[in-house]
């Protein structure tokens, strides 16, 4: 395959090998096999494990969930149903797909076969959802209040949601129902201790979780059903017109040749790629069975190859102007644009992948890599000519800028100029059976991202009616003693600690609704706040204990898991510095700027404090530094990250004038070599 990277063809394909336990196929083209991929897939991305069918049922399958994303598409754009109705036939329909694709267990794995448990499972549990859409009318005229709640209607809500709890185990994982299963006890626990018996307690919570819009058909569903799932069809049609080998090659041109260059190509391919998947871990395996192999070739050590990848590719969900299913989640909860949104994340995104950048480029100056010989890279004119591939992300920017057409209908005219595009690329033309797997992909991905968002409005919905909010919002602006920067430190830690096990898109709902507000209270503008909580629940993802996308990126480099994720998390330094400057200037985000020259300071000194908390954290700068130096260069790069002339001096004394010492410091030891 042409996405992979040229090697030597004078030797028999069979014959190259890397230490990485790669090998080449019959064109001569360097890669992990597909075989290895599925398995770290499997591994660490619980939507990989999935049913295996094969020959008519596979066929039949993939139609009833290629019918299910073009219903999705039409809900989303034609649709002139109630809101209950729409988001009750769309649960209905995940819930069977669901059942369809993932077992109870792996044991449970068999070709073409599904048990008779998980039918009745699959199929009561979609019928309550399908009693609710087709009979709304009189049903919202009996439940007027949950005190109308009748023993059918309880047991109706019980086994729904029981059935979404169950397929969130399988698809999703066990860690976010644990924060569901306690927030309901919680809630339980609350509300009978206030003197209610139990009927009415249960009344009353599956009143709210199930036949309202504050459980799971609240907000974040209602987001997925909107928006999100015609941008996972978008991005499942954009993959499939060959645009991932088109950013690997466009990268390898732009930063190839330079030191180290592979791992630059990592970080830029990887923040392409990721801006398309909008998911760490498969972006990690897939562009990383491509970039590891190179990395490590080129002389980069297994952890730190396998940290650059999931470093950069975490970094994907940040990256405008797709990002990840979070992203329409906040343009929701700020009510803004999602234009804006994507607009204010330009620069922390950029400052982002800069501090990988800068970080790769000093370990590789430290290593004295090369980078690769422009003869093994695709000549520009030919890039030239495929560069109509980012039509449909082009046309996407422009119709979500002007702000002409509603979010879905730019994501709609996208897939249809991605479906030409593919038609037109003729090393990986768009066949009717492509089209098929891109619907299928779409619906698939769906199927996660629709459950999380469901067990998210679980989570807000017991948060709304035990008043659990205001508790926390109380308990911690009083920990913190109105001091911002302790505020700061404790949310960062709870977004961590939670995202460690919940997807980024729960994760960011339940931190929306408890701590972005303690934010705001701490005077914290509020889409800064979300912002905030939004990146901290992304670089969960690399942050060890729980680091999946950093344990994919090992798996494949072949190296320690753990020191793979330290490696990731200083690699991804700036994602831990630039949310508190936006935080304490939210210039970078372009709000109550009074002039361009505000944004450009924040943003260079900014810069500066990333680079010099990665040099003292790689501890390399022209030659090698003591300790004493390393902690001065993390100290002036931290001072930076506190607007202010004063401090930004500090920073600069510190940064600027330790790098001019070790260049000139440099310089002197060659020159005594030399003489």
């Amino acid at each position: 395959m042409s996405l992979f990277k040229k090697k030597d063809t004078d030797a028999p394909a069979e014959e190259i090998k890397t230490a990485a336990g790669t090998a080449a196929d019959d064109n001569g083209y360097e890669t992990v096999s597909a075989a290895e991929v599925d398995e770290v897939m499997k591994k660490y991305d619980r939507e990989s494990n999935t049913r295996i069918w094969t020959g008519v049922p596979h066929k039949v399958i993939q139609c009833v969930m290629a019918l299910f994303s073009l219903y999705c598409i039409y809900s989303t754009l034609w649709s002139t149903a109630s809101l209950e109705v729409r988001l009750m036939i769309f649960l209905g329909c995940v819930n069977l797909m669901g059942f369809l694709y993932y077992p109870m267990s792996k044991h449970h794995v068999r070709e073409n076969y599904i048990p008779w448990f998980d039918w009745i499972i699959m199929i009561v549990g979609s019928a309550c959802f399908f009693y609710y859409a087709f009979n709304f009318d009189p049903i919202i005229k009996v439940l007027t209040s949950a005190s109308k709640m009748t023993p059918t209607y309880i047991v109706i809500g019980v086994i729904g949601i029981l059935s979404l709890v169950e397929l969130c185990r399988r698809c999703v994982g066990v860690p976010i129902l644990c924060v569901v299963g306690a927030l309901i006890v919680y809630t339980f626990w609350s509300m009978l201790g206030r003197g209610m018996d139990l009927q009415h307690v249960l009344g009353r919570v599956i009143y709210t979780l199930f036949y309202t819009t504050g459980g799971v058909i609240g907000t974040p569903i209602n987001v997925c059903a909107k928006f999100i799932v015609v941008f996972i069809v978008f991005g499942a049609f954009l993959e499939r017109t060959g645009i991932a080998k088109f950013f690997i090659d466009l990268a390898n041109k732009v930063a190839g040749a330079s030191s180290g260059g592979p791992a630059k190509v990592a970080v830029i391919s990887s923040a392409l790629c990721g801006m398309v998947s909008g998911s760490s871990v498969g972006n990690t395996v897939t562009t990383g069975s491509v970039t590891i192999p190179m990395m490590k070739k080129t002389g980069y050590k297994p952890e730190f190859a396998g940290a650059v990848e999931a470093a950069a590719s975490t970094g994907g969900q940040i990256m405008p102007p797709i990002m990840g299913a979070a992203a329409f989640l906040m343009a929701e909860y700020v009510n803004l644009p999602y234009g804006e949104i994507a607009l204010k994340a330009i620069l922390p995104a950029f400052l982002y992948f800069a501090g990988i950048f800068v970080a790769v480029h000093l370990e590789a100056k430290k290593l004295g890599l090369k980078g690769i010989s422009r003869s093994e890279m695709v000549p520009g004119k030919e890039l030239a000519v495929k560069s109509y591939l980012l039509i449909p992300i082009v046309l996407l920017i422009v119709l979500v800028s002007l702000n002409v057409y509603t979010m879905q209908k730019a994501a709609a005219l996208s897939i249809i100029a991605a479906i030409i595009v593919g038609i037109i690329n003729k090393e990986s033309r768009l066949t009717p059976a492509k089209f098929i797997e891109a619907l299928e992909a779409g619906g698939k991905g769906t199927i996660t991202v629709a459950v999380a968002c469901s067990m998210a409005g679980v989570i807000a919905g017991c948060i709304t009616v035990t008043g659990l909010a205001s508790k926390l919002i109380t308990a911690i602006v009083s920990l913190s003693g109105n001091t911002l920067i302790i505020g700061l430190f404790l949310t960062m830690i709870c977004c961590i600690i939670l995202g460690m096990g919940v997807p980024t898109t729960a994760n960011y709902c339940i931190m929306a609704a408890t701590c972005a507000p303690i934010l705001e209270k701490l005077g914290v503008p509020t889409v800064a706040a979300h912002f905030f909580v939004f990146y901290f629940g992304i670089v969960a993802d690399i942050t060890p204990p729980v680091a999946l996308a950093a344990y994919a990126g090992s798996a494949i480099a072949k190296s320690n898991p753990m020191k793979t994720g330290i490696n990731a998390t200083k690699l991804a330094i700036a994602a831990f510095i630039v949310p508190y400057v936006f935080a304490y200037s939210s210039s970078m985000l372009f709000i109550d700027v009074s002039s361009w020259v505000d944004v450009v300071t924040i943003c260079l000194s900014a810069m500066i404090g990333i680079y010099g908390v990665a040099a003292g954290l790689n501890g390399f700068v022209k030659r090698k530094l003591n300790w004493f130096v390393r902690i001065l260069f993390i100290v002036g790069g931290l001072t930076l990250i506190i607007p202010g002339w004063k401090t930004d001096l500090v920073g600069l004394i510190l940064v600027g004038g330790l790098t001019a010492y070790e260049f000139i410091k440099s310089k002197q030891e060659k020159n005594e070599a030399i003489a």
